[in-house]
C-alpha cells in the first residue's frame, strides 16, 4: 500500500484564487493510471492538497484556528464549498484516466481535538480497498471538540490512516524539489530525521502563497512523527512537476527529493 499526495502547489495556482492547472492534473492522473496498470496489485490511496482553494479561503476566515461565531461557521462552510470545488476536478480527472477512485470527504467523518483527528472513517476505505477501487481524500474542513471547527491537512489525514491502513510508503508530490536548506533556490536536504531535524528545521520556512497548515515545517514533522512510529515506513517529499515523475515514484525507480526516516 501506498499513500500518494498530489499537493495544492502542484495541482493549483497558488497566487491566483481558485486557479487549477488543468493540464497539470490530467497529466498526473495519466500518470498514476499508468503505474496502477504497471503494477496490478498497488494499492493506492491518493491524497490532493487545497492550494488556492481551501488556503485562501481558510486564511480570510481564520478557520484553521478555530470556529466560534456565526461569522465563522459561514466561512468554515466557505471553505469546505471551494475545498469541493477542487475536489471535484481532482475527482474528475483521475476518473476520466481509467482510474477508478471513489471520493472519502474528510469532513464527513473526521472529528478532531485541538487540531489533530481523534476519529474518522476507516471501514468504508478498507471496504474499497477489498473491491479495488482506490480512494481519494483531501484537505478539508472538520469539527474540533476544542476550537469548534478547523482545517485538517491531507497529512493529517494521513498521519491518522497510516497506523490503520500501514503503508510501505508514503509519497508527497509537490512543486518544490523537496525540503530545501533555503526557500526557493536553496539544495535539497536528502534526508531528515529525528536527529538532524533541529538542525535544519530553521530551513523549513517560506512561502510564496497562502498555507493555513503549516507549509513545509508542518509537512515534515508530521511525517517525521509519522516514520518514528511506523518502523519500515518509508516518506518522501519530491517534485510532481518534471513529466513521469510521479508514474517513476510510484514504480519504485524515483530519483531525488528528501527521505524523511524514524
Amino acid at each position: 500500500m501506498v499513500f500518494l499526495k498530489l499537493g495544492g502547489s502542484l495541482i493549483t495556482n497558488k497566487n491566483r484564487d481558485q486557479t487549477v492547472f488543468l493540464n497539470v492534473l490530467n497529466r498526473l492522473a495519466t500518470e498514476i493510471a499508468n503505474a496502477l496498470k504497471a503494477k496490478p496489485d498497488l494499492r493506492l490511496l491518493i491524497g490532493h492538497g487545497s492550494g488556492s482553494f481551501g488556503h485562501t479561503e481558510g486564511k480570510k476566515h481564520g478557520t484553521r484556528q478555530g470556529v466560534t461565531t456565526p461569522e465563522g461557521w459561514l466561512g468554515y462552510a466557505d471553505v469546505a464549498q471551494v475545498a469541493a470545488k477542487l475536489n471535484r476536478h481532482v475527482f474528475d480527472a483521475l476518473r476520466n484516466a481509467g482510474i477508478a477512485a471513489i471520493n472519502f470527504q474528510p469532513s464527513a467523518s473526521a472529528i478532531c481535538r485541538d487540531g489533530i483527528i481523534t476519529s474518522m472513517a476507516v471501514a468504508p476505505i478498507l471496504n474499497a480497498f477489498d473491491h479495488r477501487l482506490v480512494p481519494l481524500v483531501m484537505g478539508d474542513v472538520a469539527i474540533d471538540e476544542v476550537r469548534g471547527g478547523t482545517i485538517i491537512s491531507t497529512e493529517d489525514v494521513f498521519r491518522f490512516l497510516a497506523p490503520q491502513l500501514n503503508p510501505r510508503e508514503i509519497l508527497l508530490a509537490g512543486i518544490e524539489r523537496g525540503a530545501l536548506t533555503q526557500y526557493p533556490n536553496g539544495d535539497v536536504i536528502p534526508l531528515i530525521t529525528s536527529s538532524n531535524i533541529n538542525d535544519i528545521r530553521q530551513m523549513l520556512h517560506g512561502s510564496l502563497a497562502p498555507d493555513v497548515t503549516g507549509g513545509m515545517e508542518a509537512k515534515v514533522l508530521e511525517m517525521l512523527a509519522l516514520a518514528q512510529t511506523m518502523k519500515g515506513l518509508k516518506i518522501g517529499i519530491f517534485s510532481g512537476a518534471e513529466t513521469g515523475s510521479v508514474e517513476r515514484f510510484l514504480g519504485g525507480a524515483g530519483i531525488g527529493g528528501t527521505t524523511i526516516g524514524g
